[in-house]
């Protein structure tokens, strides 16, 4: 037991520290931070953001929070840079160098040729009297008390330091810019996450048959349509507008109050004002009108005449829900 709680109150302290030092960031910023979004906002160029060691997987996840909200980002390894890989960066691009000191030797060597080129820089750094922060441009100032490391060595309260400040960028970045929903889904169009964003109602509900029965459509034949469409339900249309809605608990109820339906006709089933949605509505719109009212498929209206269904196993398929 007693390790269990050792181990638990490790693991609450890592939190609490990095906690700290993430609250204490928004304490660190200067004019800098919103000079260096402004540089960037407004640069022709890229953004080239380098690192060395943990700072270069920091590196490599701003640059793709920044790819895809809208700012085009390349990750250059400070070590590769100055073996060869500089050639990377070109005329208007804006370099971040991410390094906790920002003293390490291969810093030191890498900042001076960008400099040399002329091109921007913005340093992310824990030591804002370092190397790379007197060379730079703008500082970005990501200071932490101590790592939550108890060595006080392993790079970890530091890196989510560096982190959160390049979501900081990211997200003014996407705010300047105007970035929607429509915009992001350009960016994320594979996954549910995408499905979600960018797939609309006749996506969904031009692969599914389209039961539909007239008002007059004996109960035998409404019977024989949901049961041959397997969607569950039919449509029952005048002139092909949709006048109502049968559905397989419709059948049940019918069967249950009379003995005779064999008279029966569709318009003396159905119920009336059903739930539809237009095909160009989003899929998530169309899950969320289900949701809210617990059914488990719509009508689809297309230039107000009846296009179909999209039924909820569609949008489990999707991965939408």
């Amino acid at each position: 037991m007693n390790s269990i709680q050792s181990i638990l109150e490790t693991a609450r302290k890592t939190i609490d520290l990095e906690r700290d030092a993430i609250a204490n960031l928004s304490h660190l910023l200067t004019e800098d931070f919103a000079n260096a979004v402004s540089l960037i906002y407004n640069s022709k160029g890229r953004v080239i953001i380098t690192g060395i060691g943990k700072s270069a997987i920091i590196a490599n996840k701003i640059v793709a929070t920044l790819n895809s909200t809208g700012t085009p980002a390349v990750f250059m390894h400070a070590a590769d840079a100055i073996h060869g890989d500089l050639g990377l960066i070109l005329e208007d691009d804006v370099v971040i160098c991410i390094s906790k000191s920002g003293n390490t030797p291969e810093i030191k060597v890498l900042v001076p040729l960008i400099k040399n080129a002329k091109n921007k820089m913005i340093a992310i750094t824990g030591n804002h009297t370092s190397f790379l922060a007197l060379q730079s441009d703008f500082i970005l100032n990501t200071f932490v008390e101590q790592e939550a490391c108890p060595n006080n060595l392993a790079p970890t309260t530091s890196t989510t330091a560096q982190l959160v400040m390049g979501d900081a960028l990211a997200v003014c970045l996407l705010e300047l810019r105007g970035f929607s929903s429509q915009d992001f889904a350009k960016y994320h169009p594979g996954g549910a996450l995408g499905k979600r964003l960018y797939m609309r109602v006749s996506d969904l509900s031009s692969v599914n048959q389209k039961p539909k029965v007239e008002l007059n459509t004996s109960a035998k034949d409404v019977i024989v349509e949901i049961s041959e469409k397997m969607l569950g339900v039919t449509a029952v249309v005048d002139n092909n507008k949709i006048a109502g809605i049968i559905t397989d608990g419709d059948l049940r109820r019918m069967l249950t109050k009379s003995e005779d339906f064999i008279h029966l006709c569709a318009k003396d089933i159905m119920g009336s004002n059903p739930k539809r949605i237009d095909e160009d509505a989003m899929a998530i719109d169309a899950m969320e009108l289900m949701e809210e009212h617990g059914i488990s498929q719509l009508l689809v209206e297309k230039n107000g005449e009846y296009a179909g269904v999209i039924h909820i196993h569609n949008l489990i398929k999707e991965g939408i829900i």
